[in-house]
């Protein structure tokens, strides 16, 4: 029998907490509900859920805070916040505090779903996909790290990120908004120059192989040849 997959539940609205694991366990999701920070996190330590829908408002510990101290033990699980707020600050906020996607209240079960099985699908084929040719090196995208003759060279948690996003698109050209805004959460000029680092970096420890290519593509993004 498959098992479930177990998602973490965190939202202060007793009501509102009892629809949402009542719908997503009649299609087939385990789920753990609670009310606060506090005890969201001591569930995420006993429980290892797979996913995280947390509202961002709540008592004893925020979900944003939550999530900066979940983010120092597991960079990669998926995690949505639920939030009444909606002004672009609120979600750009959200994003830089380790969030994968953003819900307004109020939302439909459809959505969250859709956008569950998308955090979910896609952490699935990072995890699947241990080692990636790039050239002559090895990319593992879990250890972060590239490997070329032997020799390893350590990436940053963030350079792993963007190396990935262009694997995705080997040889042909990657979108840089939607670089800029699944990692940074906004495709603004300051983050736009801070991506632009990210690819100066990147390029220097590829030299190793004369035959990989960063390339800008003006106006749209960048295009990582081998």
């Amino acid at each position: 029998m498959e098992s479930k997959i177990r998602i973490l539940l965190a939202e202060d609205e007793a009501a509102l907490g009892t629809i949402v694991k009542e719908s997503l366990e009649t299609r087939g999701f385990e789920v753990i509900l609670c009310e606060d920070g506090e005890q969201a996190m001591e569930l995420y330590r006993q429980e290892k859920p797979e996913l995280l829908v947390l509202d961002v408002m709540m008592p004893k510990k925020d979900g944003f805070t939550l999530v900066q101290e979940i983010r120092k033990i597991d960079e990669h699980i998926p995690v949505i916040f639920l939030t009444s707020k909606s002004c672009a600050e609120d979600v750009v906020e959200g994003f830089g505090h380790g969030g994968n996607d953003y819900l307004k209240k109020p939302f439909s079960m459809e959505e969250l779903i859709v956008r569950m099985h998308s955090l979910l699908d896609r952490r699935s084929k990072k995890e699947s996909l241990q080692d990636i040719d790039i050239g002559k090196y090895r990319f593992n995208f879990s250890k972060q790290l590239l490997q070329i003759n032997g020799q390893e060279h350590q990436l940053t948690h963030r350079e792993a990120q963007v190396l990935y996003h262009l694997c995705e698109n080997k040889n042909a050209v990657t979108d840089r908004s939607l670089i800029l805004n699944r990692l940074w959460g906004s495709d603004d000029f300051f983050n736009a120059r801070s991506m632009d680092v990210f690819i100066t970096k990147l390029r220097k420890k590829l030299s190793g192989d004369e035959n990989i290519q960063i390339l800008n593509v003006r106006g749209y993004g960048y295009k990582l040849i081998c």
